[in-house]
């Protein structure tokens, strides 16, 4: 799995979203490598690392997780993710092969109609993407533009990096996984709890305004996991990260024990 280490102090894992890379992490790494070496993976079949058999299903990426996590005696160490890598992070803890975990707006609490909707969303987003890839450069220069594009990822697109978005959207369209895990994670089991008792601590952290995981779902999480510390994240959407890196890091930092 290939990775990126910056920074120095304890080791923090930090686990990307879907058809994202460990480049989706850039606008908090400054704030974290301030007191922790942070390890940035790209999973299977997304960034540099390339797909296995099974890297298009769920279960194949937490066991390609808990694999090199294992392989890199990495099991107490702290981990955070965001969306699918806030699912892989409370999956962890769930196994009891991670330290202290936090989850920024996790997936897999969807129900009913929800699923449909993340299908068809997503989806209809990868062939846009797909379709305008030579042009994202442009588009994600122009606030108006951007602002439609990741409407539904950010609150605050107008107010993004450009050339960030532009990265990560072409990131999103070239992943060649995207397509069979948006069909896995919506026909799949919702994520269970709780945590082991071998893990440490749980926080999950959710934006107000996220329209790809609703608001609505964060109390289903906060019943798979009943002791985790529970954070709403105010004027953010379903990337936090990007709309509130401060914000972010600090709950990151406090809910992995770094003062």
């Amino acid at each position: 799995m290939e990775t990126s280490t910056q920074g120095s102090g304890s080791k923090l894992l930090l686990v990307h979203g879907l058809g994202g890379s460990g480049r989706s992490w850039a606008p908090i790494i400054p704030l974290l490598t301030e007191q922790r070496e942070v390890i940035t993976v790209d999973l299977p079949g997304h960034g540099n690392t390339p797909a296995r058999a099974d890297s298009g299903t769920f279960a194949g990426l937490a066991d390609d997780l808990q694999e090199y996590i294992q392989q890199n005696d990495l099991g107490s160490n702290d981990i955070a993710g965001f969306s699918l890598g806030g699912r892989l992070v409370l999956e962890m803890a769930r196994r009891g092969c991670a330290g202290n975990v936090v989850a920024l707006n996790p997936g897999g609490f969807w129900r009913g109609w929800e699923r449909t909707y993340f299908k068809w969303t997503l989806t209809a987003s990868h062939k846009l993407l797909s379709a305008l890839k030579d042009q994202l450069g442009t588009l994600s220069g122009s606030a108006v533009s951007r602002t439609a594009l990741l409407a539904q990822l950010s609150a605050r697109p107008w107010a993004l990096d450009g050339p960030m978005v532009e990265k990560e959207l072409v990131t999103f369209a070239e992943t060649s996984t995207v397509v069979p895990l948006i069909k896995d994670l919506a026909k799949g089991p919702a994520q269970k709890g709780p945590s082991s008792p071998h893990a440490g601590r749980v926080s999950i952290a959710w934006g107000e305004k996220d329209r790809l995981c609703p608001p609505r779902q964060a109390p289903r999480a906060r019943t798979a996991f009943p002791l985790a510390a529970f954070h709403w994240i105010e004027d953010s959407g379903h990337y936090s990260l990007w709309d509130r890196p401060e914000e972010v890091a600090d709950i990151i930092l406090e809910g992995t024990g770094s003062d």
